[in-house]
């Protein structure tokens, strides 16, 4: 995989990377790797795609999770081919138990799949736009993460969900989850709290920083990239601050 750098760090890379992302998108796409992979998905891909068939075919299932940004779960065929076979209408079921949501997308896409051309192209391309951000990533974790919240957050502002599901499904996903704790000024201790407890932190700083808990409002253009900016500019701060205490231990030790 080839890492995506943009030479700076922080704001600055990130206003770059912004510029250049609908061109690196597309070279992702043309990446001879990816473009066999999709074109695979796509073709093999039927309305009467079982979930035999797609947890049987590595290839297939590559692409299947990749789009959802599961990848790592490739190896465990068990756990998702559970995930596929729950019963969506059954609150109690695995799919719906799940504190990450990525889970029930995905089993949703395979549950029903319709139009097979039209879902072929929307997973497809939602694996490119995954295989993009994990070359950002590469370069940079803190971009691949700051991509991966505008675009969640997105989707979540044209939901019809209650804000309380949305931010339940912001503690169960964990790259979104590390930008708020970030971009809030938030501990990941927290996590070790009852989860009830933490909805109301979360909710509490988000109307603080953000000056809104819904995601009607939060999710606005502005206010997903004051989220984003606010994360990277934090943690620039904390990279620096990190590194600046590095560098004065190692000058302590190499003048004894």
């Amino acid at each position: 995989m080839t890492a995506i750098t943009v030479g700076l760090g922080g704001l600055a890379g990130w206003r770059v990377l912004q510029r250049m992302e609908a061109r690196q998108v597309e070279a992702t796409a043309k990446d001879p790797v990816v473009q066999r992979a999709a074109a695979y998905f796509r073709d093999n891909l039927s309305t009467k795609t079982t979930t035999d068939a797609l947890v049987g075919d590595y290839k297939m299932l590559q692409v299947a999770l990749g789009a959802f940004g599961l990848d790592t779960d490739i190896a465990n065929k068990a756990f998702i081919r559970k995930v596929l076979d729950s019963d969506l209408g059954d609150r109690a079921s695995l799919a719906n138990r799940l504190g990450d949501k990525r889970y029930l997308k995905f089993a949703e896409a395979f549950k029903n799949i319709g139009n097979a051309a039209a879902t072929g192209q929307a997973i497809t391309d939602a694996y490119v736009q995954r295989q993009f951000e994990k070359r950002v990533g590469e370069g940079n974790e803190s971009y691949r993460l700051a991509l991966n919240a505008r675009n969640e957050m997105k989707a979540f502002a044209a939901r019809t969900s209650s804000d309380k599901t949305m931010w339940y499904e912001v503690l169960g996903n964990k790259a979104l989850r590390t930008v708020f704790e970030g971009a809030l000024g938030m501990n990941s201790s927290i996590a070790n709290l009852p989860i009830d407890r933490q909805l109301e932190m979360f909710v509490s700083a988000s109307e603080r920083v953000l000056g809104s808990s819904s995601f009607s409002e939060i999710g606005t253009i502005e206010k997903i990239d004051k989220l984003v900016t606010r994360y990277l500019a934090l943690s620039q701060i904390q990279t620096n601050t990190t590194s600046t205490r590095y560098s004065a231990a190692l000058s302590l030790l190499s003048q004894r």
